[in-house]
C-alpha cells in the first residue's frame, strides 16, 4: 500500500471538529515556503504557542505541529507571506469549516479593522486563496480560469460544483444514488455516494456486504446495512471522540493515519500506534513520511520529471478549457447586445411599459401577472417576458431562443452597452488567461530541459573530477537554484559597493531617525544631498553587531554611496540628471537646534566641514545576482554590474515607478532561460523596492 500523501474528505471533518476547540487564538506571524506550504504561528492562552501548517503540494495536509517539527523560518518573506502578516498580525482565530463534504476548509480570522478567510484547496493541483470580508479574492497562490469557476485576485471566490454529502444523505437517497450505479457495490459507495475507496471498503466491511457485490444483485438489506454503517460512520465524525491512529507497514514505515481505527487496515495486518488527538497524529504521520522521503532522496536525487511534465500539461489543458469558456462568454454577451438592437421596438416596448407601471406605483407581482396575461393574449411584448425580478428590478426577455436579462431603469442603448462591457470584461479574463498558459508552456520547456541535462549528466559519470569546474552561465542555464537568507538591512535601501562596503538609506522620515538612532557607528560615514528631502545614507564600516573599526575607504566607494544618495533624493522626482552630494563624520551628526530652531523628523543637524561630491549623476541600476545567493539588487551601476549576472541602467524618465518596474522584470526575465527563476526572486514589486520614487527611463538596449 502506498502512503498516504493527500487528506481525505472524512479525515477534515474529523480535523474540523479538533480545530475549533482552539478559536480564539490569536495570529503572531505568517511564513511561506516554497509556493505550496504556509505557516501560521498563533498564541492560545490556555495552550501556548500553536502551529498551524497548510501544505497543498504534492502533499496535502493541514493540522497543528509541534515545534519540532516545524521547519526553520525561511529567508526574507515573499509578499504573500507579507500581506498575510499585515491583515493577520493580532487577528483572532474565529473557525474553520469544511465546505459541504469536499476537501476544502475556509479558516476564518477576525480583527477589528478588517475580517480575513484563508481558503485551502486540498485536491487536485491544491491552492490558497486569501479572502477579504466580501469573499473577493486578495491573492492565491495560484490562479484557476476554469468554465466552471474562477480563483484569481479581483474576483469573488467560487467554490467547486456541490457534491453529495455522504453524511447527512437519507436512507431513501441513498438507495436512489446506488441504483443509478452499474458496477459492485464498494465502487458504487465510492462514487455515487463520494466516500472514497478506503472508506467505500471500510463501509463494506462494518456492514458484513461483499465489496465486489453487483449493484443490480443487491437488496434492500444489504442498503440498510450500508446505511447503518454510514450513520456509525458520521456519529464517530461528529462526536469528537477520536482514537486516532497511525499505521505502519512490515518495513516500519508509515503508510495511513486515521481519526479512529479501521476494520480494513486490522484486517490487512498492519502494525498501528494509537494518539490522543488526530493533530497529534497527523503531525506525527507526515513528519515521519517527510522522513521516508528524505532517505529516498538520498538514494536517487533524480526529479520526477515525467510527473512535473504531466503536472504542466494538465494546467495547460485547463487553461486552454478556460480560454475557450471565456470566447463563448463574450460571444454570448455580444450577441445579447445585438439582439437588442435587431429587436429595438419590441425591447422599447416591454422596458417602456414596465417602467411607466412602475412609475405608477404597480406592484412587481401586478406587473408579472398582467405580462401574463397579455402573452396569453398574445401580445409580443408580453410574450417575449420570460421573467420578471422585482427584487433586482430587472425583467428577462426570449430573443430568437436567446433570454436576455434587461435593467429596467435603463433604456435599450444602455442595456446594449452594459452586454457589451461585460463582453469586454470576460474577453480581458480571456487575455489574462492566455498570458497565464504562455508561463505555463515556458515552465513546461523549462522542466523538458532540466529533464535533459539530467540525462545529459548520467553521461558524463566517467569525467575527470580533478577538473576545474567551468564558470556557470546562469542566463543559459534550464534551471536556476533559489537561495537566499533574511538579513537585517532588507528593509531599508540597501546595495554592497565594489569594495563590498554596506550602504543603507532611509525610505522615509521614520527610517532617517532609526538609522542614525540605532545603526549609526562612529567609525560610519553619513552622507546626503544639497537636495531637500533627501535620505540619509550610511555607508558602514561594520555591520551592527560586529566590534567597531577605522576603516580607509576607497574613493570608489564614497562615490557610490554619494551616488546613491543623489539617485535616491527628490532630483529624481523632479526630472534632474545631477547634483551635488555631502559626506561627514557621524560626530558631526545632531538632533539638537540652534536656540529658536526646529528640526523636523527624519532632519538632523551637521556641524563642521563637510566634503562635498559634485555633479553626481542620477542614475541606478537593477540586475539579477546568482553567485551565493539569488536575488534582486539595485543601486549604482558601478556597484551593481560586479555582483550582477546582468542588470539594466535606469535615469529619470517618463515611465511611473511601478511601470518601470514591470518593463525591468519583462526585460530581465527574456534574458534568462529559466523563466520561473526570475518570477520567483525578481517579480515586479521586488524590483520596484530598488527603484528611486518618481519616473525612469532604462537606457539599456
Amino acid at each position: 500500500m502506498d502512503p498516504k500523501r493527500e487528506l481525505t474528505s472524512v479525515d477534515l471533518a474529523a480535523l474540523v471538529t479538533e480545530l475549533n476547540r482552539y478559536e480564539g487564538a490569536k495570529v503572531d506571524k505568517a511564513y511561506l515556503y516554497g509556493d505550496d506550504l504556509l505557516r501560521l504561528k498563533m498564541r492560545d492562552f490556555d495552550r501556548g504557542r500553536l502551529e498551524l501548517l497548510l501544505e497543498v503540494g504534492e502533499i496535502k495536509r493541514a493540522h497543528l505541529a509541534t515545534q519540532e517539527h516545524v521547519p526553520d523560518a525561511p529567508g526574507r518573506p515573499p509578499n504573500f507571506a507579507m500581506m498575510l502578516r499585515n491583515r493577520l498580525s493580532g487577528a483572532d482565530f474565529a473557525g474553520v469549516e469544511q465546505y459541504e463534504f469536499d476537501r476544502i476548509l475556509t479558516f476564518t480570522f477576525e480583527r477589528g479593522d478588517e475580517n480575513t478567510k484563508i481558503v485551502v484547496e486540498l485536491f487536485g493541483q491544491g491552492n490558497i486563496a486569501i479572502l477579504d470580508e466580501t469573499g473577493e479574492v486578495v491573492r492565491s497562490l495560484e490562479t484557476v480560469r476554469l468554465k466552471s469557476r474562477t480563483v484569481a485576485p479581483g474576483s469573488q471566490y467560487e467554490y467547486p460544483s456541490s457534491r453529495l454529502d455522504p453524511l447527512t444523505i437519507s436512507r431513501d437517497a441513498l438507495g436512489r444514488n446506488m441504483e443509478q450505479s452499474d458496477t459492485d457495490v464498494v465502487r458504487t459507495i465510492a462514487t455515487q455516494l463520494n466516500l472514497g475507496g478506503l472508506y467505500a471498503e471500510e463501509i463494506c466491511t462494518r456492514a458484513g456486504v461483499e465489496k465486489t457485490l453487483d449493484i443490480a444483485d443487491a437488496t434492500s438489506d444489504d442498503y440498510d446495512d450500508i446505511y447503518d454503517a454510514i450513520v456509525e460512520l458520521r456519529h464517530l465524525v461528529r462526536s469528537g471522540e477520536f482514537a486516532p491512529r497511525i499505521y505502519l507497514d512490515d518495513d516500519e514505515n508509515v503508510v495511513d493515519v486515521t481519526p479512529f481505527p479501521l476494520e480494513e487496515h486490522q484486517n490487512e495486518g498492519f502494525d498501528e500506534e494509537a494518539f490522543d488527538t488526530f493533530n497529534e497524529a497527523l503531525d506525527e504521520y507526515f513528519f515521519r513520511l517527510d522522513l521516508t522521503a528524505d532517505e529516498q532522496e538520498a538514494t536517487s536525487n533524480r526529479p520526477d520529471f515525467e510527473e512535473q511534465i504531466a503536472k504542466q500539461q494538465r494546467i495547460i489543458e485547463q487553461q486552454e478549457q478556460a480560454i475557450e469558456g471565456f470566447e463563448e462568454q463574450a460571444n454570448a454577451e455580444r450577441q445579447r447586445a445585438e439582439l437588442l438592437y435587431a429587436n429595438y421596438d419590441l425591447v422599447d416596448d416591454v422596458l417602456s411599459t414596465v417602467r411607466g407601471a412602475r412609475e405608477e406605483g404597480v406592484p412587481w407581482d401586478d406587473i408579472a401577472a398582467t405580462l401574463e396575461d397579455g402573452a396569453e393574449q398574445g401580445i409580443p411584448e408580453a410574450e417575449a417576458v420570460t421573467d420578471v425580478d422585482g427584487a433586482n428590478g430587472t425583467v428577462t426577455i426570449a430573443l430568437d431562443d436567446t433570454t436576455v436579462t434587461l435593467d429596467v431603469s435603463m433604456g435599450v442603448e444602455k442595456n446594449a452597452n452594459r452586454l457589451y462591457t461585460e463582453a469586454k470584461r470576460i474577453q480581458e479574463k480571456r487575455e489574462g488567461a492566455l498570458a497565464a498558459i504562455e508561463d505555463t508552456r515556458e515552465e513546461l520547456e523549462a522542466v523538458k530541459r532540466r529533464r535533459e541535462e539530467w540525462q545529459a549528466d548520467d553521461g558524463d559519470e566517467d569525467a575527470d573530477e580533478d577538473e576545474e569546474p567551468e564558470e556557470t552561465d546562469w542566463l543559459s542555464l534550464g534551471s536556476v537554484p533559489v537561495k537566499s537568507s533574511e538579513q537585517w538591512f532588507e528593509r531599508f535601501r540597501w546595495f554592497h559597493t565594489s569594495d563590498g562596503y554596506l550602504v543603507v538609506g532611509g525610505r522615509n522620515a521614520d527610517q532617517n531617525e532609526e538609522l542614525v538612532k540605532k545603526y549609526m557607528n562612529k567609525h560610519d560615514r553619513f552622507f546626503h544631498t544639497q537636495a531637500h528631502g533627501g535620505p540619509v545614507t550610511l555607508l558602514k564600516a561594520t555591520g551592527p553587531s560586529e566590534p567597531g573599526q577605522a576603516v580607509d575607504f576607497s574613493e570608489q566607494t564614497l562615490r557610490e554611496a554619494a551616488q546613491f544618495a543623489v539617485s535616491y533624493s527628490t532630483i529624481w522626482k523632479e526630472g534632474r540628471f545631477a547634483d551635488d552630494a555631502y559626506m561627514v563624520e557621524p560626530s558631526q551628526v545632531s538632533k539638537t537646534p540652534e536656540s529658536g530652531e526646529y528640526i523636523e523628523k527624519g532632519s538632523f543637524v551637521i556641524r563642521g566641514d563637510r566634503r562635498y561630491f559634485e555633479d553626481i549623476a542620477a542614475k541606478v541600476a537593477v540586475g539579477i545576482q546568482c553567485e551565493d545567493e539569488t536575488r534582486v539588487i539595485g543601486g549604482p551601476p558601478s556597484a551593481i554590474e560586479t555582483r550582477a549576472e546582468t542588470m539594466l541602467t535606469l535615469t529619470p524618465g517618463q515611465y511611473a515607478q511601478n511601470d518601470a518596474a514591470k518593463l525591468c522584470y519583462r526585460r530581465l526575465r527574456e534574458r534568462f532561460e529559466d523563466k520561473s527563476f526570475v518570477r520567483k526572486i525578481a517579480s515586479p514589486d521586488q524590483i520596484q523596492e530598488f527603484l528611486p520614487p518618481g519616473g525612469s527611463d532604462i537606457v539599456d538596449e
